[in-house]
């Protein structure tokens, strides 16, 4: 979707989800920038993408966005993310830093502490005994378990169900690189505005996304009151809101201005 006059932003959904994962920002959005909407391999319309492998890294799928955006002409972007997809952005900034304008991290998963740990550990054992769609429903309750969440957990089990067994297994194996990565990137100096958008109600990655913005300079961390992991679907007018504020806000983000977790005045 175009709009000749504004800047771009590049949204880049969760695993196991697809574009339509932003249903609810689009609108909101595409009267004022540029929007590049992009599934992942295998994941939506992005399906028997060339070339093909038996086994996927972060480079793999990295590459996979870049030569979108080289095919699009696009040299600068800002980014919004959900959940996996903030993984992918860190290892898209780790190889072209020079692509990043502002970043958003909708349900941010960062350096893993015990909780991330243990969700990821937990979802390889139970990986041995459950199918793939099994496992997604299991997640679903595990990552939105209250029940005034439903309707973000339903339109996840539904895209969920659009990626192969064979296709969740090779993303399965980015398992790998995963905490390498995300520790990689904690330790890498972010010079770029990071806006955290996070669910109260975000249990498994909540802390870390919390030690995350207090340790980086230019990172801002606003929690979203009432809502779960994936708050873009929760509470979409408030977390589109507090992202077009933070994209027109032409002052980078400093230490003073975060917005803490704990204060009730970063709760909408």
């Amino acid at each position: 979707m175009d709009n000749l006059t504004s800047e771009w932003i590049v949204f880049i959904h969760g695993a196991g989800g697809s574009i339509k994962t932003w249903n609810f920002q689009i609108n909101a959005f595409k009267k004022h920038y540029n929007i590049l909407l992009i599934d992942l391999r295998d994941h939506g319309r992005s399906k028997n993408i060339q070339p093909a492998y038996s086994r996927y890294n972060f480079d793999i799928v990295s590459k996979d966005i870049l030569r979108v955006l080289d095919e699009e002409n696009i040299d600068k972007a800002h980014f919004v993310t959900l959940s996996f997809g903030s993984v992918m952005m860190q290892a898209l900034y780790k190889r072209r830093p020079d692509l990043v304008m502002k970043m958003v991290f909708i349900g941010g998963v960062f350096n893993a502490n015990w909780s991330i740990k243990s969700f990821v550990h937990l979802a390889r054992f139970l990986n041995l005994f459950l199918s793939y769609q099994r496992m997604y429903q299991v997640f679903s309750y595990l990552l939105i378990p209250k029940k005034e969440h439903q309707p973000a957990r339903r339109i996840y089990q539904q895209q969920a169900r659009t990626l192969g067994a064979k296709e969740y297994l090779k993303w399965l194996g980015l398992y790998s690189e995963f905490f390498l990565l995300l520790k990689s990137f904690h330790r890498q100096p972010v010079y770029n505005p990071m806006l955290i958008l996070m669910g109260e109600y975000d249990y498994i990655f909540l802390p870390s996304a919390c030690k995350f913005s207090g340790e980086k300079h230019f990172a801002e961390l606003k929690l979203i009151r009432d809502a779960g992991h994936i708050c873009n679907i929760d509470k979409p007018a408030e977390t589109n809101q507090a992202i077009l504020n933070f994209l027109d806000n032409p002052k980078q983000t400093t230490k003073k201005q975060q917005t803490r977790a704990q204060s009730d005045t970063s709760l909408f």
